[in-house]
């Protein structure tokens, strides 16, 4: 599932001047915790590989806030290659609180001017801040028209980011150094998903998570030291036990000042969860846990959830399980393991051949041609299981079907995806926003027509996905047989109800109002679109 990718990863970390100094600290000491800022992005890098940043605060030093951010990788950004030269930036960051942000971003934002954080200097200090964001704001276009319609205001940026500085500015200005209040102005009128870090000229800081929980955050803290990530794993290998960590509640602020120590606030009411269920399927770090379930637990029940479902004959002679790497291998071993069939890396990924989603379709097929090496020794004569996280444009999973027949040798490819068809566009920060560029819809299309494709609170009882519709996607990518997870059988791995994950991805059930809005707008595009280029696309529609 290399086509789609979570666009953020946020990180915040302060050792409060009062108490003894933690042993989870730097050598260095409780002045220069900014020390563990990249180590955590590295834990988050699978979040974001554009760009990697860093803000910190030390009360030692005449710029109070200072950031640093750079487009490549974590190690790139920080020179992580060069000791002499990452020594040196540590030093010039020291503090004694720090927050950090690693990105993704579609190839009109690839520049350092909207890499995170973002720093807005001025001579007050509680005017003088630094944030870093996780997610998207749906109704971004209304707050921006909304802030534009005085002539005194301008943006620098077509970015979410930029409605949440003007609104910071705004709440700062009336509630000065009050963060319960400042937070709760600022995303009141927002809706989306978000993961927020804030850090203000007086030492104060404060993460938020959006109302739903669409965005995952947790923290830890052990009496002097709060560290806080996008996930566990960063807070893991920084030296906090699992049950040290926590996940921050949707809806709910922490607030840290050298004064009052660690405060847990309320800022929004929350009605319902909606995590995001793509977090454990692909976004998420294997090692972490989101929400109290194992990510690597519940990719393996996934796999053992198609094993229930396999009705190919098979046999553990000829036949193999084959993961596309990484984030697919715990559900082909789950999967093997249930049908008591060898699970073997027939695919072997190259690790440098840089970053394809950031480019066009031809240039990620060729990419990918290059990207994953068959193995013709473990292939060749074999009934292959090709395991994927999922199928969203389809263009890898073309290559990879073709490689291993071609390459590889293998007598048959049976593709299994551990999660159900994508057949509707995220607007909560993943990067897939219209109808056209999903596999998926074309085949509903087919089945159903535009008259079966109606509004979003509708669109779910039109489109019933079926085991023909399966048949006609695997002869469309040439392979001998595709099966996606149900819904309900994905959720049931997962250990959440259906209730309280957002899928909207699937089911076209946004859970906030602009998500419908966004979405209805996006349907009715693609069908205009679609009358104009497919007029003669003999639909076939099904009966009732």
């Amino acid at each position: 599932m290399s086509e789609i990718h979570e666009e953020c990863g946020v990180v915040a970390i302060y050792h409060l001047p009062t108490g003894p100094v933690s042993p989870l600290a730097p050598a260095q000491g409780r002045e220069e915790v900014s020390r563990l800022i990249p180590r955590m992005l590295l834990d988050l890098q699978n979040r974001g590989q554009l760009s990697a940043g860093i803000s910190t605060y030390s009360p030692n030093r005449t710029q109070l806030l200072r950031t640093y951010k750079k487009i490549g990788s974590v190690s790139e950004a920080f020179h992580q290659s060069n000791p002499g030269k990452f020594a040196r930036l540590m030093d010039c960051l020291a503090g004694r609180a720090a927050i950090g942000h690693v990105r993704y971003a579609p190839e009109n934002q690839i520049d350092r001017d909207f890499a995170h954080p973002f720093e807005r200097s001025h001579i007050k200090k509680s005017k003088w801040f630094t944030f870093a964001f996780n997610g998207a704001i749906c109704n971004y276009s209304e707050l921006k028209q909304e802030l534009l319609a005085d002539d005194a205001s301008c943006f620098a940026r077509e970015a979410d980011s930029e409605v949440m500085t003007h609104f910071l500015c705004s709440a700062i200005k009336t509630y000065d150094a009050d963060l319960f209040e400042v937070c709760r102005q600022t995303t009141k009128k927002i809706d989306g998903g978000y993961a927020l870090a804030f850090m203000n000229a007086w030492g104060h800081m404060f993460v938020a998570r959006d109302p739903r929980g669409m965005k995952p955050l947790c923290y830890a803290f052990d009496g002097s030291f709060f560290a806080a990530a996008s996930e566990s794993v960063a807070l893991f290998n920084l030296g906090f036990s699992s049950e040290d960590i926590k996940n921050v509640p949707p809806g709910h602020m922490i607030i840290v000042a050298p004064d009052k120590g660690v405060e847990i606030k309320e800022f929004c009411p929350s009605s319902r969860a909606a995590h995001c269920f793509f977090e454990w399927i692909y976004f998420a770090n294997a090692a972490s846990v989101m929400d109290g379930k194992s990510v690597y637990l519940v990719r393996k029940r996934l796999g053992e959830e198609l094993a229930k479902l396999e009705t190919t004959p098979y046999n553990a002679e000829d036949s193999i399980v084959v993961p596309v790497p990484d984030t697919s291998k715990a559900a082909a071993d789950g999967m093997a393991y249930a049908l008591k069939i060898p699970c073997l890396e027939g695919l072997m990924r190259n690790r440098y051949t840089g970053r394809t989603f950031i480019d066009g379709g031809e240039t990620r097929k060729r990419k990918a041609q290059t990207k994953y090496t068959p193995l013709p020794q473990v292939l060749e004569g074999k009934r292959v299981f090709l395991v994927d996280d999922s199928i969203v444009r389809s263009t890898t999973m073309r290559v990879l079907i073709d490689r291993l027949r071609k390459v590889g040798g293998a007598k048959e490819v049976h593709v299994r995806v551990p999660c159900p068809p994508i057949l509707g566009p995220c607007f909560y920060g993943a990067d897939m926003s219209s109808y056209s560029e999903l596999f998926a819809t074309s085949f509903m299309l087919r089945h159903y027509g535009l008259d079966g494709v109606t509004c979003s609170e509708d669109l779910s009882m039109k489109w019933n996905f079926t085991p023909e519709i399966e048949e006609e996607m695997a002869q469309d990518l040439g392979c001998d047989s595709l099966r996606f997870l149900p819904m309900k059988a994905t959720s049931e791995a997962i250990g959440i109800p259906p209730l309280w994950l957002c899928s909207a991805c699937v089911t076209h059930e946004h859970p906030t109002e602009y998500g419908c809005k966004l979405a209805a707008k996006a349907l009715q595009e693609f069908k205009l679109c679609m009358k104009e280029t497919l007029l003669d696309v003999p639909f076939q529609k099904k009966e009732d």
